[in-house]
């Protein structure tokens, strides 16, 4: 066990290495070209003495007396104190009404924040100026954002989940994705990303975390969450690990009901407390109950973590000794709608020791319900006001003490620019994983009279990936769609099997990866077929844990993993196949006896 002292060097050396690494690559040095005209997105550079110094600046922030905080706690009503721990769910696609009914809430409940899904960047910037011009105290704005904001909205970059980015063997490329999502935060006038997932993988029947997660070993988890994490906080970003105390080892969605797992505290201990403690120990800003129920510490029937006291208080609170910001998971899941009314359920959340409710089904209930509370002594006064300091501590730390709207020129060119892409590029190269490379088979070379064909299983048209292998090497283009006919199967297996070498790329039915392709029985055994009579290299572009969705898989010549159908991770598969870079990621997870975690050549 690490003494405290020990635990700072260690998060001082490793912060310190990682801004080293990052000073290594000027290409991906940014510049924000409004940091003349406005306060909020001037970068704030962050030396190696800057991240010795303050290691948890954040914490201490939040934590310690402030004028701001003081000036502006003092002009605010009980009401107000109340509901500056709520933030609201909006949508920069859904029209005039909506924004309406949310400025009904900003103006009458002084509700102290927001998090924005579906939309655009440039309609969520006009609309986030719109909303912070109603609002009494300036709202602190976040968003689930795992992968960066193209995880919401159109027109923005889209960087790689977790599951690849846990392939990857250099973790200063996670801290440079953090930053930059750090940089795109900032420059929608946003606060809070409810990002790293933290979550140790180690079910692959897991329906709701799966790729979400860095994958099964915790070690790799808490070393890459921490990379994020520094990489979005070091730039000005609040980090919020998510969701204790461990939601990786369900086969249950919380989104529709409420998962249960039964370990004890023991095992938990050595497992998924493991990257919470870490990134706990590291400054972490913020951490996500989340809607699971754990019998073996605390027996309330049907009670999930983020409404209990014995694990928000007791364990995250009193044991880890966390004093960040505390957030409930979406209080509008089934996973505590299921089990709570609204209101009662806000309620739970505070006693348990929340400080940030965040979705709630409706502010006027929870509002009423927590005023009743306080009067019947079930909650405290001191309580809220202790939370509400936190968040408006929080707002200081951000920037929003000095607030400004948000500059609309030039938007869309500085949320794509091109150290970005350069970034991306390098994720996607370092997160490719060789299984297999029989015969060394990998690099391939144009042969004559060797006959190629490519086939895009899943795909109706020309993929990416066979654009870019189409260019270096002669191939004849196929496509196995999902729902195709049993005529159009035998058709095109017996013109496969005409050729010397199969190319086959697999794609999941969505740009985000899945749990199970999609594919019916028929399609599958066709491609089984294919790998064992022909000469082949399988590329799967979706989640690792679909190589099991194939009997046969592990008979391919050559089988590369992407992770993700992103174009640049289509662009590096083709670039690794045909000798231009070289394989370095490992699996981070246990697909079955043939492909563990750790595999890759």
């Amino acid at each position: 066990m690490l003494t405290p002292s020990a635990r700072n060097f260690f998060v001082c050396t490793y912060s310190l290495l990682l801004v080293l690494t990052l000073l290594a690559f000027p290409a991906c040095k940014k510049k924000d070209p409004h940091a003349e005209e406005t306060v909020v997105f001037k970068p704030e550079p962050i030396s190696p003495e800057d991240t010795i110094k303050y290691p948890n600046e954040l914490i201490t922030t939040l934590n310690r007396k402030n004028k701001w905080v003081d000036s502006v706690f003092r002009r605010m009503s009980p009401d107000e104190r109340i509901t500056q721990l709520m933030m609201i769910e909006v949508f920069s696609n859904q029209g005039p009404q909506h924004e309406e009914d949310v400025k009904l809430l900003i103006r009458r409940y002084k509700v102290g924040g927001l998090i924005f899904f579906q939309g655009g960047p440039v309609r969520q910037a006009k609309m986030t100026n719109r909303l912070q011009a109603v609002s009494k105290i300036p709202l602190w704005i976040g968003m689930d954002a795992e992968n960066g904001i193209g995880m919401r909205m159109d027109s923005a970059m889209q960087y790689p989940l977790p599951m690849l980015l846990g392939a990857i063997n250099n973790d200063s490329l996670i801290y440079q994705m953090g930053a930059e999502m750090a940089f795109e935060f900032k420059r929608l006038g946003m606060h809070l990303n409810f990002a790293p997932v933290v979550d140790v993988n180690n079910n692959p029947k897991n329906p709701i975390i799966s790729y979400r997660a860095f994958g099964e070993n915790k070690d790799d988890v808490s070393s890459k969450s921490l990379a994020q994490m520094l990489g979005m906080q070091d730039n000005g970003i609040i980090a919020t690990a998510k969701h204790f105390p461990g939601h990786g080892d369900t086969e249950v969605d919380s989104h529709y009901d409420l998962p249960v797992i039964t370990y004890d505290r023991k095992r938990l201990d050595s497992m998924e407390l493991h990257p919470f403690r870490h990134l706990s120990q590291s400054g972490v800003g913020g951490i996500m109950v989340g809607h699971i129920h754990l019998p073996k510490l605390d027996s309330t029937a049907n009670l999930p973590a983020s409404l209990s006291k014995p694990i928000v208080t007791g364990i995250l609170k009193n044991e880890l000794k966390y004093s960040g910001l505390i957030f409930t998971d979406a209080m509008v899941m089934k996973g505590v709608t299921k089990y709570f009314k609204p209101g009662e359920a806000e309620v739970m959340a505070l006693e348990a020791g929340n400080d940030v409710l965040e979705r709630l089904v409706s502010v006027p209930e929870a509002l009423r319900a927590i005023k009743a509370a306080i009067r019947q002594g079930r909650l405290s006064q001191k309580q809220i006001d202790r939370s509400c300091k936190k968040v408006l501590a929080a707002k200081f730390w951000v920037g929003l003490n000095k607030y400004q709207p948000i500059p609309l020129d030039s938007l869309y060119q500085d949320l794509h620019a091109p150290h970005a892409h350069e970034m991306l590029r390098r994720l996607s190269e370092g997160s490719l994983t060789l299984l297999q490379n029989k015969r060394k088979m990998i690099p391939l070379e144009e042969k004559k009279r060797r006959k190629v064909a490519s086939l895009a299983v899943g795909g109706v048209r020309t993929t990416f990936f066979q654009k870019q292998m189409g260019s270096r090497l002669t191939t004849k283009d196929f496509f196995l769609p999902r729902k195709s006919s049993k005529k159009y199967l035998e058709k095109l297996r017996k013109e496969l099997l005409k050729y010397d070498l199969l190319l086959i790329s697999i794609y999941g039915p969505s740009i985000r990866p899945s749990n199970n392709l999609g594919f019916s029985t028929e399609e599958r055994n066709l491609v089984d077929e294919l790998i064992r009579k022909k000469r082949s290299v399988v590329v799967l572009f979706d989640n690792a844990y679909t190589l099991n969705r194939f009997q046969d898989i592990d008979q391919a010549t050559a089988l590369l993993v992407g992770y993700q159908q992103l174009p640049a991770v289509q662009a590096a598969a083709a670039r690794m196949l045909m000798g231009d870079i070289s394989p370095q990621g490992k699996l981070p997870v246990t697909v079955n006896s043939q492909f563990k975690y750790g595999d890759g050549l």
